[in-house]
């Protein structure tokens, strides 16, 4: 639960970070132009909001990086390998093991009965 309400701020100051970045008075043009912003004012003004948006990026910023680690911290379950979820094999059954019988004297071949109509002596 507390994942994904970290996951969720961490989105927010991604957007926000972007966002400031790209509003930022740059070399040649910025954002604010491309919205009418005029050709020699920023979003804010001329000096108070490159003040305001800087310290808005370096904090937004910070947010970044302490989200990133601790996204880490929580993102990780503990030592483990990365199929340790996962059965291996079933074993293969165990072989009977041979128990070794009594050694006994075989028993003597008897004489075989005569058939019931042969009588020859």
């Amino acid at each position: 639960m507390v994942y994904y309400l970290i996951v969720t701020l961490y989105v927010i100051v991604c957007a926000l970070l972007i966002l400031t970045i790209l509003l930022q008075q740059g070399k040649g043009g910025d954002i604010a132009n491309a919205f009418g912003g005029g050709s020699s004012q920023a979003v804010f003004g001329a000096r108070s909001g490159a003040t305001l948006l800087t310290r808005a990026t370096a904090v937004l910023a910070a947010l970044f990086v302490i989200g990133a680690i601790t996204l880490t911290v929580f993102g990780q379950r503990g030592p483990g390998s990365v199929v340790g979820g996962i059965d291996g094999p079933a074993p293969a059954p165990a072989a009977p093991v041979a128990v070794p019988a009594a050694t006994t004297p075989a028993p003597a071949a008897q004489p075989a009965a005569p058939a019931p109509g042969n009588t020859t002596p």
